[in-house]
């Protein structure tokens, strides 16, 4: 992998780790691959922190069907689930694919080089 775009994911992997939207599997994957970066396993562990990855994005009408569920509004509470719903709607009908909590929004950043990652 090109050294510019190891520094860059290197990099935006520590934000995401901080990210308070972050779930704890992803750091997990997240802190395992930065553990593996330069090792005999940074290939494996690369692959696995992708699938994370991308099984963790949230995609923008998966958020809005869960913020206008009776669970979303339990989990966010009854006006925090309206107004995360209005934003989707908001970001989707701008051409958002993904939700744009700070963890989403690193991880899209990240994926962007999944073809370089898994050279």
């Amino acid at each position: 992998m090109d050294k510019a775009v190891l520094n860059e994911i290197v990099e935006k992997t520590h934000e995401l780790i901080k990210s308070p939207t972050c779930s704890s599997e992803t750091k997990e994957a997240a802190q395992r691959w930065l553990d593996a970066v330069g090792t005999d396993a940074e290939k494996e562990e690369t692959q696995k922190y992708v699938d994370e990855l991308e099984a963790d994005i949230m995609p923008i009408d998966n958020l809005i069907n869960f913020a206008q569920s009776e669970q979303g509004a339990q989990y966010f509470g009854a006006d925090a689930a309206a107004n995360i719903a209005a934003h989707a709607k908001e970001i989707k009908a701008a051409g958002a694919r993904y939700c744009d909590c700070p963890a989403c929004s690193i991880v899209a950043t990240i994926l962007e080089k999944k073809s370089e990652l898994l050279k």
